[in-house]
């Protein structure tokens, strides 16, 4: 007996003795792969973007003017500046006097309407003085009839069926024509403009126009490029996940804006937005940043003012569009009440004092502060993800939280012409939080009813 103990003693000494061996890991190839190669760069990390129609911004359509602006808008508390298109206009087809911006003649000069290069340059010195971003936008599927290039390489246009130069198929578009995307000549003419603006003006990125009219290889291929350069913010005008794996920090959310005027209108009610939020969290990447808009160039000209698409909804949705998960953008104007459609191909400035009790820019304001002083509102990856919170009026009330650490964010909108008191079915929100605006103190429990008024919203805060 004491030799089998001794045998066993010596046994574990030996097994003590030897060295701890390391779990194997076993590969399936089922892993999860991150499919977005690409880093935001972390000013973009809580970034609100507002856009500037040069032309339009002021009275003098120029450069120099937009810079004397600067610190209004940083006192708005706006990051990243997106400049429409600062190229020469074509005048051949061109469309109303001025032509649109969007009719490319020379993607290396700046439109003599603003100014110089050099007074380009000295907005963009001005702005990142003042700590924004400046990103240009730029128009890559098309050019103007009189862009040189038409002359030069006519082979790296697109043609009709009579071998013509054609503008892009289908839109009322007859000022432009669009580039062949498989000649390699036009791909390096565009994407060396793009380096251009960020190597020699600093450039902080690009709004592409119509980017899923141009091959997704080439932005991808332009995003590495840039990169060598400076880190770049890039918005696409796409609604497609594929463009954030390499090439797009953030692209438009057109369904959002879409179901938020169709809700505005009476067409649908809380409930529209669930298959909007669906997607956005099971279908795109989790790092995507989708431009939850009230309004920009597009939808102010062709669709109508804030106060045509939503009406006494207005506040409600922009309260939405800067709190829910996504980008918001202040299209020039917005912050003074704009109530008409800007001329597209004329000058028409934007009148500042046309509503002097404007609250909507204070609400604009106020919101920037929130969702900076939360970061369970940050953009992308950096912020938390929507939580339905149930509640007793489904249809009237979309009501989520938000959290990261410490910090919690929660928010109900009547989504409704009649007031409502609604009353949180679950626990998920239960606690005491620090009311937008007011500052009030408010307690959520399951099963307790808040009132909202017709189109109120309530937004809550647990602080940091």
């Amino acid at each position: 007996m004491r030799k089998i103990l001794a045998g066993l003693a010596g046994a574990a000494l030996i097994a003590s003795a030897s060295p701890v061996v390391a779990k194997e890991t076993v590969t399936t190839g089922w892993e999860p792969r991150d499919k977005v190669t690409i880093t935001h760069p972390e000013w973009s990390r809580d970034a609100v973007l507002y856009q500037i129609n040069t032309r339009q911004f002021t009275a003098e359509g120029t450069f120099k003017a937009a810079q004397a602006q600067l610190p209004r808008l940083k006192a708005l508390g706006v990051d990243v500046l997106w400049l429409m298109p600062i190229h020469p206009i074509g005048k051949e087809n061109r469309k109303g006097s001025l032509g649109s911006p969007y009719s490319v003649q020379d993607y290396y000069a700046v439109n003599p309407e603003f100014g110089t290069k050099e007074d380009f340059r000295a907005f963009v010195q001005a702005a990142h003085a003042q700590g924004f971003h400046v990103i240009l936008d730029l128009v890559a599927n098309h050019t103007a009839w009189d862009n040189a290039l038409a002359k030069q390489h006519p082979d790296w246009y697109e043609k009709d069926w009579k071998d013509n130069f054609r503008p892009t198929p289908w839109w009322d578009w007859s000022d432009i024509i669009d580039l062949d995307w498989s000649q390699p000549g036009v791909r390096a003419h565009v994407g060396g403009a793009m380096e251009y603006w960020v190597r020699e003006f600093g450039v902080d990125g690009y709004r592409a126009d119509v980017a899923g009219y141009v091959p997704l290889d080439f932005w991808e291929t332009a995003r590495e490029r840039l990169e060598k350069i400076r880190p770049v913010f890039m918005l696409g005008e796409v609604q497609q996940t594929a463009y954030h794996f390499a090439a797009f920090d953030a692209t438009y959310a057109w369904d959002w804006h879409h179901t938020s005027k169709r809700v505005a209108h009476g067409e649908g009610d809380a409930t529209s937005f669930y298959g909007y939020y669906a997607e956005n969290e099971s279908l795109w990447p989790r790092k995507a940043m989708r431009l939850t808009y009230i309004e920009n160039h597009d939808s102010n000209a062709w669709e109508g003012t804030m106060a045509e698409n939503y009406g006494p909804a207005l506040d409600a949705m922009t309260a939405l569009a800067f709190t829910g998960e996504g980008l918001p953008l202040v299209h020039n104007g917005m912050e003074a009440c704009n109530a008409r459609r800007l001329a597209f191909f004329e000058k028409d400035p934007i009148d500042w004092n046309q509503d002097e009790g404007c609250a909507y820019g204070t609400l604009l304001k106020d919101l920037i502060a929130f969702r900076k002083a939360n970061p369970a509102l940050a953009n992308g990856q950096w912020g938390a993800v929507m939580q339905k919170l149930e509640t007793d009026k489904p249809q009237q009330v979309l009501a989520w939280t938000r959290s990261e650490g410490a910090n919690k964010v929660v928010g109900l909108f009547n989504f409704s012409g009649e007031p409502v008191s609604v009353a949180p079915t679950s626990a998920l929100a239960d606690g005491s939080y620090i009311a937008f605006a007011s500052g009030d103190r408010v307690t959520l429990a399951e099963g307790t009813a808040v009132a909202l008024p017709a189109w109120g919203y309530l937004l809550l805060s647990s602080g940091k």
